[in-house]
């Protein structure tokens, strides 16, 4: 891939090589970045597992740069006040499915209750592709609604390592705090490490970094525990 005049130029400040602690490395992410609006701070934390090992949850990072998300339940109508009223921005059944069959995706976040997943399961093509499938695994699938969505309107995102390994997850904006960004990818590793796999073999996590959006990635030092 060729890189711009900027990106090349920001490589020059700083050690591409070196593995910085975590601190510094956030400090140097907002110190490399170029791009004239408020960047993304992601995280990609590189884990060993086997073909048949994976690693999803969610979490709710200590401090929040995302805006309010819109939620969207699918429920029966005797439950569509209840989920209106914890602040879904939309909740139904038929009307709803047969909406997002035409391609209609105004939401952030889907969320059903266990009698809606027989339906809601034909969605699979549009919402699967979207990442929008409710899931027990993360909570969407539950009928606990109001603390489903309370949960999801606080800010709780979903990590999950793709095919390579690799989680890669956004943990901040360049604006914030220093600090505040690395709380955030600390509760991010936290969590990774908390669902190891039982039988993961030694040295999990293999690699982290991070960047801005635009930026480039800066290693950082870290071992289990820590």
């Amino acid at each position: 891939m060729k890189h711009g005049k900027k990106y090349r130029e920001s490589l020059t400040k700083y050690d591409p090589a070196k593995q910085y602690d975590l601190e510094e490395a956030c400090k140097l992410v907002k110190e490399l970045k170029y791009a004239k609006f408020d960047e993304t701070v992601e995280a990609h934390v590189n884990l060993r597992l086997s073909k048949s090992q994976t690693v999803r949850d969610t979490l709710v990072f200590p401090n929040q740069f995302k805006g309010e998300k819109k939620v969207l339940v699918f429920c029966k109508e005797d439950r569509i006040k209840e989920a209106l009223d914890a602040g879904a921005a939309y909740a139904g059944a038929d009307e709803y499915i047969e909406k997002v069959k035409g391609g209609w995706l105004d939401f952030d976040v889907a969320v059903a209750t266990p009698d809606m997943m027989k339906d809601v399961g034909r969605l699979g093509m549009v919402l699967g592709r979207k990442g929008l499938m409710p899931n027990p695994k993360t909570g969407t699938v539950t009928a606990d609604i109001a603390n489903a969505i309370n949960e999801l309107k606080k800010g709780r995102t979903e990590f999950r390592a793709d095919k390579g390994g690799v989680v890669h997850i956004a943990v901040g904006k360049v604006s914030m705090d220093t600090d505040k960004i690395v709380e955030n990818v600390k509760a991010l590793l936290s969590e990774i490490v908390r669902k190891k796999p039982a039988d993961a073999k030694s040295g999990f996590v293999q690699t982290v970094s991070v960047n801005s959006t635009m930026g480039p990635g800066v290693w950082v030092s870290y071992k289990e525990g820590e």
